[in-house]
């Protein structure tokens, strides 16, 4: 059996934190373990414990939850961080996403549907509210597709799998490739079509119709 996935959970209410803990270390692959009330101490955790995914609150006193996650970021690079909170606003979802978090929960979500973000968070794969997700979309609207033209079929067949979800190595081997020339040209996509994240690219995909177009089918984004 794997090791289990490490979570660092950080939120200033005591019983959100003990809350969420109960319920992810009940589950046999997930272990919880920190908590932080506040972002100086998720910081020194982070640094200290350099868990696989960091579960966190925006609004905390002091340093907030962006600029905590910023922080994340440069401390562990690995780490991914989910936000979850009870704010769903362009002030909150932008610059959180921005800052680079990889996944974007409401507090009002399952149990279950959490225990799923932190899982799919370990393996590099976004999970974003349907509202959040209509966010995103709204702001690439008008991009539209004369900048999808100055993608190389290359780089659309890697802009095609990031919206399915996959992760550098999996394109990587789909496409028969190194993993080094998948970043590049997931760069590349993102430069191209001014986004800043694989997150906004897969929604982009999505949204102005590639997948749908290119499979028949498809409901929205992988969550």
């Amino acid at each position: 059996m794997s090791d289990p996935i490490t979570v660092l959970i950080v939120d200033d209410h005591e019983l959100v934190r003990e809350g969420v803990r109960a319920f992810l270390d009940a589950q046999e692959d997930l272990s919880v373990v920190g908590e932080a009330g506040d972002g100086r101490e998720a910081l020194r955790l982070v640094e200290a414990l350099v868990p696989d995914v960091v579960l966190m609150d925006l609004l905390m006193p002091g340093m907030d939850g962006i600029e905590t996650t910023r922080r994340v970021k440069e401390l562990s690079p690995r780490s991914h961080v989910v936000v979850l909170t009870s704010h769903h606003d362009d002030a909150h979802v932008f610059p959180a996403l921005r800052a680079g978090a990889l996944s974007y929960v409401l507090k009002n979500v399952a149990a279950s549907e959490l225990a799923g973000a932190v899982r799919r968070a370990a393996a590099g794969e976004p999970t974003l509210h349907p509202r959040v997700a209509l966010r995103l979309m709204n702001d690439v609207r008008d991009e539209g597709a004369p900048q999808v033209a100055e993608l190389t079929p290359r780089e659309l067949e890697v802009l095609h799998l990031i919206a399915e979800g996959l992760p550098n190595l999996a394109i990587a081997e789909r496409l028969g490739i190194a993993e080094k020339t998948v970043k590049g040209h997931v760069g590349n996509v993102l430069s191209k079509l001014h986004l800043t994240d694989r997150t906004q690219a897969a929604v982009y995909a999505w949204r102005t119709g590639m997948v749908r177009n290119q499979e028949g089918g498809g409901d929205g984004p992988p969550t």
